[in-house]
């Protein structure tokens, strides 16, 4: 089953304030991957529901990634992809009409999660993909490139702490942070401060980058609300 932009009310419609999905929820929460949920008749009967309206929430489940049902042997609980997770966020963003600038406190506080793991316990190879991306910020004349590597920055920032959440997260909301990068842009070019935005940024990632290298946590998480209270525009 795949999900398509077209079921976006239908998806979240079926998850919205229902008792069915939250209780599949929970149990696949003490699930692992690998592990078979129970029957449909003995599930429809544990959650007081009808197999047609199990069968419903599975079928948004396999779509998404979460459940494999096989025939003849059951439905199995999967590893979930972030790239499910993407979709069903965009998904939710769409049908909820949710801007994607209203998003940014989120990257925020995921940023600075992040910068302060990666000041304590760092991955040098993540760390010296930041550094990378702050070269290519300065010495690229091309926009789309310093936003390429602005958003690359980021990425490697997210994963740079070692924190398989925030890993995870990185990937699931990869295309999220990007629109919210194109979002920042467009009205960046607004101001025609092109060459000084430029300059901002790499100045404010260097920061970033430095206060990580250094072991200063608190520093980090100052560099990055430095950095996105220098770009918000009113």
């Amino acid at each position: 089953m795949t999900i398509h932009d077209g079921e976006v009310h239908s998806l979240a419609s079926v998850f919205a304030n229902d008792p069915v999905s939250a209780a599949l929820a929970r149990l696949i929460r003490e699930l692992r991957p690998g592990d078979r949920l129970p029957s449909e008749r003995d599930l429809a009967l544990e959650l007081g529901v009808s197999r047609t309206a199990l069968r419903d929430r599975l079928g948004v489940l396999e779509g998404l990634g979460i459940l494999r049902r096989r025939t003849g042997s059951g439905t199995f609980v999967e590893t979930l992809n972030p790239d499910a997770l993407a979709l069903a966020l965009n998904l939710a963003i769409a049908s909820s009409h949710l801007p994607v600038s209203a998003l940014e406190s989120v990257r925020i506080a995921l940023e600075r999660q992040a910068g302060r793991e990666a000041a304590t316990s760092s991955d040098p190879v993540l760390v010296a993909y930041m550094q990378r991306a702050i070269n290519t910020m300065a010495s690229t004349d091309v926009r789309a490139d310093v936003m390429d590597a602005d958003l690359a920055f980021h990425q490697s920032l997210l994963r740079a702490a070692g924190n398989p959440a925030l890993s995870f997260f990185a990937e699931a909301l990869s295309d999220v942070f990007a629109q919210d990068l194109a979002y920042r842009s467009a009205r960046l070019n607004n101001t025609r401060l092109t060459d000084s935005v430029q300059t901002l940024l790499v100045e404010h990632h260097q920061r970033i980058h430095d206060a990580i290298v250094a072991g200063d946590p608190s520093a980090a998480m100052q560099a990055i609300d430095d950095h996105f209270d220098a770009l918000r525009i009113s």
